[in-house]
């Protein structure tokens, strides 16, 4: 598995996204961690979670509970995976999601993720959702204090726009080292974003890069140009979208859901996925 970087850690150029295993159709707990350890038997180090990831009211921190199950029950080595997890999106069990920026409650998320997750500092903690209610300058404050604090290693923030990337990273004092935003070949107005990131050096991780839940498994018909190159390589038009997002810059660090071990062993093969110029100028086209 290739590596690329966040702050100071390397991690593998394709990560696990943990919302499949916890939100709407999720599969019992015994694929659920198959499919944890199937990722890192394929070389996975970055698993992607969030306190929000649940369905129902009273089961807050539902994956990220299920993701240190996984990890303690694994039997190699996971000293070098980097779990991520975020605060600041809440989602009160009636399928709905509501934000929550205040520094106290984001102060409260980060203790109850620690204790969840069993760790003494959270790997990589990110500001899930800016609250409008709140000033953005006062969320990532909070984020700060927790990094200042040594509550967490490291500093990242979610569905940002370019301005807050560049106001985050001051208030964190340089210390930015991801943004999680919506990225996938439906959804591409989080160029601008990449573009920041990519200049100031700061990983950018997808989420939802397949299409989301109900669209990963569509990619291909919805979108022919990545049938097309897939047909020519003999792969899945899935392991072409993970390529095509590595290919466009070192940052980049998709992170697919997965509910299945099939589903992540072909997402991490896309890291072997090399693609030609013309290939990629034919999916950058495609709508």
């Amino acid at each position: 598995m290739q590596l690329r970087r966040i702050g100071d850690s390397q991690v593998s150029s394709i990560g696990l996204g943990g919302m499949p295993m916890s939100i709407e159709g999720r599969p019992d707990e015994a694929r659920s961690v198959a499919t944890i350890h199937a990722a890192l038997d394929a070389g996975v180090t970055l698993i992607d979670t969030a306190d929000a990831y649940h369905l129902y009211a009273d089961e807050v921190g539902h994956n990220e509970s299920l993701i240190a199950k996984a990890l303690a029950t694994y039997g190699g080595d996971t000293s070098e995976v980097l779990v991520a997890t975020k605060g600041g999106h809440l989602r009160p069990g009636d399928g709905s999601w509501t934000q929550d920026g205040s520094p106290a409650y984001l102060k409260s998320a980060c203790e109850a993720s620690l204790k969840r997750l069993g760790a003494e500092a959270i790997g990589l903690y990110q500001f899930h959702r800016p609250d409008p209610k709140v000033p953005y300058a006062d969320s990532v404050g909070a984020i700060r204090d927790l990094l200042d604090e040594g509550k967490i290693r490291m500093a990242g923030i979610s569905n940002a726009n370019p301005d807050q990337i560049r106001e985050a990273n001051d208030i964190l004092g340089g210390r930015l080292v991801s943004v999680q935003n919506q990225f996938s070949p439906a959804f591409r107005s989080s160029e601008p974003e990449l573009q920041v990131c990519d200049q100031l050096g700061i990983a950018f991780l997808p989420w939802s890069p397949l299409g989301g839940i109900s669209n990963a498994g569509d990619l291909g018909s919805r979108h022919a140009a990545f049938a097309t190159v897939a047909q020519a390589h003999g792969v899945s038009p899935q392991r072409v979208c993970l390529a095509w997002m590595l290919a466009k810059s070192p940052v980049v660090i998709p992170i697919p859901g997965a509910s299945r071990p099939e589903s992540i062993r072909d997402s991490a093969a896309a890291t072997e996925l090399v693609l030609s110029a013309e290939e990629i100028a034919s999916l950058d086209a495609t709508s």
